[in-house]
């Protein structure tokens, strides 16, 4: 304490508080203490001429010192955390928002106060060569408050916060560039400018999306796949929106200028109208500005690196998690049993945002909130944001509640970059940082890339008509590279001549690809499916299993060491399992799961599921991790399967559907090799997912030609749990269904389920296309849907499944029911079965692709047959009623009308009441079974 210029911080403050509690009452204060400063108090102030900046603070100075260092201390600490407020980051020039905690005066301090203090009260790097604090604080608003800042104080970690502020403080990512070094980026940003401008001229009124604002994203991708292909990377996936996209495939992906003004010249098409007069099968293209790249960056022989651009619609950031899903999946090696094995080096992922829709859209805060979860690390990605400080047409105080389109991002605990788009050498600085941090401590780092939008939301669009102003000053503004240039020539760099050749060359170079667009030379592809694959092969056979092979599996899956021990109640569940495979059956949906799933990694297949609580089971049927009573240890059988000659992994998912299903998209998009699987916690919660299933598992095969073999598992059933926990709305499924782009299945047996997992596993590389399953709830441990080892072991997966007593004696047959799942279950086992010998139940277990031949065989048996009806539980206007009506009318001809027996048609899938359910069901099932049924007995409802 007698040597308080060395005081600062906490040991600062706690001298300011001590001496403020002495001078109310000096008695409350220690003796030693109070000694001290009794002698700041009673010491004369000595005579000096020296000048005040050197004068050697007096003794009854000390007092207003302390504040005085307590005070700077604090405005250090202000700039460190809100530094950001105060920095120029809007290149069209408009003030930053400020803080008081910025200034001078909210302290009580002028630069004269701070000059009479030493540097060491500022601390850190920005006291390193200053004289004083003074010094120290100007060091420290350049690092923060210039045109490039930072977030940091959301990071949990005090080694990785001291990494980053050393990364700051020392410079250590910020380069000089040679003179070479300033002529290639300048030559890159002219590029990048010359590419929107000649489209903007050769293709009037042709949307692009063009960059210009943010021209600098295309040399800071550079920035970052070089410093990629440093750390030994060999994929790079990027996700981004359609802003930017033309420019980032030509200059990122070298895909040629050519083959882009090829997709400009040929309109047709990118309206996805097929480029000849007759329609193609199974692929109809997408616009060029949602299309995908690939590019090989070959440095030699020892170096090579992929950069992916994933394709994307119009659904903005919902390539996020696709993005991350392909990662994850380049990452891991699946040839090995047990878990896969993940290097998060191997590939790095880059998400590029839009201002508006990073705080919009709820998709990228499910992403971020997946960042650190086991099964869906990818070892930190890269995030940009491009920030046009403006959405289509609104501002941003309009689109956020968040003073920064990057603020959602702190609440991941994610290090924040903020730079001025206009300042080329801080943007490759902000993204040397990034990739540095991401490489280091393999966790997410944003960007926030502050630009402008040159022209409107599209080259079409006004924006005078809603940002007056803004675009007033926009117009006059110099592009990045003007900026650029003109500063290399202040530097003499280059010259002004200089300058305007690399100018003259990148129009050149356009002009030529124009020419040879127009001849004619660079065609649109057409894709047309050929092969003997090209559709859904109805009657195709998985290779069998023995019953033996099956036996010893399953006595494998059982065996768990002697030190564990699960709950006994769940031990004597799972031991069930041991006598299932006996003369008497009883293998129920799970058990034919773990089976089938043990066979496909028998066979070298991976094997991937996730989705919310699916290690146990939703409805307690799974137990594909066991959990030991004492030491929280975990084990799984398939992972510790012997026979297994590829990877198992299982993983609950946050509560979320959207991001967890894109994840798993993508992750099936890179891993063809697997079977990947989601299941929702019910059929219906997928609903939240609707634009993933929509715009990619539906329709991406069409669009971008991915190829996708994603199985979806979506309880479905009507038990009287209400609206929300019944339906797993099947109907949208089959109308979304077309040129041959998914499976639609609806089991009723735990063996069909077990035949068609290994059927998907085994036409994976063959036939990849999802697979849409409605497993059940109450039919998971139902006597008549549990199988037999012989059901497991004879046949393969039916389509459809004919009335085994019926097809006995089938002129006998005077109506057939037809119907899928659950209700299938619900009309064998009720009392009326026995008495109904003229009525035959066909279950069509396979609704997409139809099984026409399949269900011709059956009705060709039922020559006597009058009276066809569609039993369903759903509602008339949902299930798969309108979709299965006119394609079995067909098959009829003119012998019969089909009619439906359904719920009437509602809004609800399903009534919330017990008693309401029950009834409706039980007046489905005796109708269906041709038992006359009153108003009374259905409480006066009606059902068809």
């Amino acid at each position: 304490m007698h040597d308080l210029e060395t005081f600062f911080g906490p040991n600062a403050g706690y001298v300011l508080e001590l001496y403020e509690r002495y001078q109310q009452n000096p008695a409350a204060i220690d003796e030693a203490t109070r000694a001290i400063f009794d002698s700041w108090s009673s010491t004369e102030q000595p005579v000096t001429t020296a000048p005040v900046e050197t004068r050697a603070p007096a003794p009854q100075d000390q007092g207003r010192n302390v504040a005085h260092i307590v005070a700077a201390n604090n405005l250090a600490h202000a700039i460190r955390e809100r530094g950001h407020l105060g920095a120029h980051l809007d290149p069209l020039g408009n003030e930053p928002p400020g803080d008081p905690a910025l200034m001078l005066e909210t302290y009580g301090l002028s630069e004269y106060d701070l000059a009479q203090l030493p540097p060491d009260i500022i601390g850190g790097h920005s006291a390193e060569g200053a004289s004083n604090a003074l010094e120290a604080i100007n060091a420290l608003r350049a690092m923060y408050s210039g045109s490039i800042s930072y977030e940091f104080d959301q990071v949990k970690s005090p080694d990785e916060r001291g990494w980053l502020r050393d990364a700051v403080g020392l410079h250590l990512y910020h380069r000089e560039p040679s003179g070479a070094d300033a002529r290639r980026l300048l030559k890159r940003m002219t590029q990048v400018e010359a590419f929107e401008r000649y489209l903007h001229q050769a293709f009037t009124a042709q949307k692009r999306f063009s960059i210009e604002g943010t021209d600098i994203l295309v040399p800071m991708l550079d920035e970052i796949i070089s410093a990629a292909i440093d750390s030994e990377t060999k994929n790079v996936m990027i996700g981004m929106a359609h802003r930017g996209r033309l420019n980032v495939m030509a200059h990122v992906l070298n895909k040629p200028y050519a083959s882009i003004f090829s997709e400009f010249t040929h309109a047709r098409h990118e309206e996805g109208t097929p480029l000849t007069d007759s329609f193609g099968y199974g692929w109809t293209g997408d616009v060029k500005y949602h299309l995908g790249a690939e590019h090989v960056l070959d440095e030699g022989a020892s170096v090579e690196l992929k950069v992916i651009l994933a394709p994307n619609p119009s659904h903005l950031e919902f390539v996020n998690p696709v993005v991350s899903g392909m990662a994850r999946a380049s990452q891991e090696i699946r040839t090995v049993s047990g878990s896969p094995l993940l290097d998060v080096d191997h590939t790095l992922a880059i998400q590029i945002h839009g201002d508006a829709a990073f705080p919009g859209e709820g998709v990228v805060s499910e992403t971020l909130n997946m960042w650190h979860l086991r099964g869906y690390w990818v070892g930190g990605s890269i995030h940009i944001i491009v920030n046009n400080q403006l959405g289509f047409t609104t501002d941003p105080d309009s689109s956020r509640s968040t003073h920064f389109a990057s603020d959602v991002a702190k609440g991941f605990g994610i290090p924040i970059i903020h730079v001025n788009a206009d300042d080329p050498y801080a943007c490759l600085t902000a993204v040397r940082i990034a990739h540095a941090y991401r490489d280091r401590f393999h966790k997410d780092v944003l960007v926030d890339l502050v630009g402008y939008r040159r022209w409107g939301h599209n080259e079409g669009d006004e924006p005078a008509f809603t940002q007056p102003q803004m675009y007033e000053i926009i117009r006059s503004h110099p592009t990045a590279r003007e900026l650029f240039a003109q500063r290399l020539v202040e530097h003499q760099i280059l010259t002004q001549d200089e300058a305007q050749q690399i100018w003259d060359q990148a129009i050149h170079e356009l002009e030529q690809a124009k020419r040879e667009a127009d001849s004619g030379a660079i065609k649109v592809e057409r894709v047309v499916d050929q092969g003997d694959m090209a559709h859904y092969p109805i009657d195709f056979s998985v290779p069998p299993v023995t019953a033996e092979v099956l036996q010893r599996y399953n006595e494998e899956l059982l065996n768990w060491p002697k030190s564990f021990h699960p709950h006994p109640k769940l031990e004597r569940v799972m031991q069930r399992r041991a006598n299932a495979l006996g003369p008497e059956g009883g293998i129920d949906w799970g058990h034919a799961e773990a089976l089938a799933f043990a066979t496909i990694l028998a066979n070298g297949t991976p094997i991937r599921l996730t989705g919310q609580d699916s290690e146990r089971g939703t409805f307690n049927h799974r137990h594909a991790v066991l959990h030991s009573r004492e030491g929280h240890m975990t084990f799984l059988p398939l992972q510790k399967f012997p026979e297994a000659r590829s990877s198992f992994t299982v993983y609950n998912s946050p509560l979320s559907e959207t991001a967890p299903l894109g994840f798993e998209y993508g992750y099936s998009v890179q891993a063809p090799d697997s079977l990947v699987l989601w299941e929702a916690q019910y059929g219906d919660f997928a609903n939240v997912a609707q634009v993933i299933i929509d715009q990619f598992l539906a329709s991406g095969r069409a669009k971008w030609r991915q190829d996708s073999s994603v199985v979806m598992l979506l309880p479905h059933g009507y038990e009287g749990n209400g609206p929300e926990h019944s339906s797993a709305r099947l109907e949208r499924y089959l109308h979304l269904a077309a040129e041959d782009n998914w499976r639609i299945a609806n089991c009723s047996t735990a063996a069909q389920y077990f035949h068609l997992l290994r059927l998907q596993a085994y036409l994976l590389p063959r036939y990849p296309r999802p697979l849409i399953i409605m497993t059940p709830k109450s039919l998971l441990r139902h006597p008549l849907a549990s199988s037999r080892l012989s059901d497991l072991v004879e046949g393969s997966f039916q389509s459809v499944i004919n009335d085994p007593r019926a097809s006995q004696d089938p002129k006998a047959v005077r109506r057939v029911v037809f119907c899928s799942g659950k209700i299938a279950i619900d009309l064998l086992s009720h009392e009326s079965r026995m008495h109904n010998e003229d009525t035959a139940i066909v279950r069509v277990e396979l609704l997409y692709p139809f099984p026409k031949r399949s269900l011709k065989r059956v009705l060709e048996g039922y020559t006597n047959a009058s009276e066809f009806i569609w039993v369903q539980e759903e509602p008339r206007n949902m299930g798969a009623w309108e979709y299965i009506a006119p394609r079995i009318q067909q098959l009829l001809g003119g012998k019969a009308t089909l009619r439906v027996i359904a719920r009437p048609e509602r809004s609800s899938p399903a009534a919330g009441f017990w008693d309401i359910h029950a009834a409706e069901q039980e007046q489905i099932i005796k109708e269906a079974a041709g038992v006359s049924v009153s108003q009374k007995e259905t409480g006066g409802k009606h059902v068809r």
